[in-house]
C-alpha cells in the first residue's frame, strides 16, 4: 500500500465480509467480488491475527490496539507494531477492513 497508515487510524471490517470463529480459528469470507484474491476465498487468522482483528471495532485507535496486545503478549511495542501495520495494510489492500477515521 502506497499510503502509510497512521497509528491513530480507526477501523472497523467491510461489510463485505463475514468473520466465524470454528475450532478456534478465526475465517473470513468474502461476501462480495472484488474482495480479496482471485485465488483466495477463504482468510484464515493465527492467534495474533485474530488477536489484532477482534480489536478493529471502530472505536480503538491502531496505536490503542498495539497498547492492549503488548499488555496480552508481553512484548514490546517494537515487536508488536510492525506486525500490526503489515496485517492492517493487507487487510486494507484486500478491502477487508475500511478505514473510520483518524483522530
Amino acid at each position: 500500500m502506497n499510503k502509510e497508515i497512521a497509528e491513530d487510524a480507526v477501523f472497523i471490517p467491510s461489510e463485505d465480509v463475514v468473520a466465524r470463529e470454528i475450532e478456534g480459528e478465526l475465517i473470513i469470507v468474502p461476501l462480495v467480488s472484488g474482495i480479496g484474491d482471485i485465488d483466495d476465498e477463504l482468510f484464515t487468522f493465527n492467534e495474533t491475527g485474530k488477536a489484532i482483528w477482534d480489536k478493529l471495532d471502530g472505536k480503538k485507535r491502531l496505536i490503542d490496539v498495539v497498547a492492549e496486545l503488548q499488555n496480552e503478549f508481553e512484548d514490546q511495542k517494537e515487536e508488536i507494531l510492525p506486525d500490526v501495520m503489515g496485517l492492517i495494510a493487507e487487510l486494507l489492500k484486500r478491502k477487508i477492513i475500511v478505514q473510520v477515521r483518524n483522530r
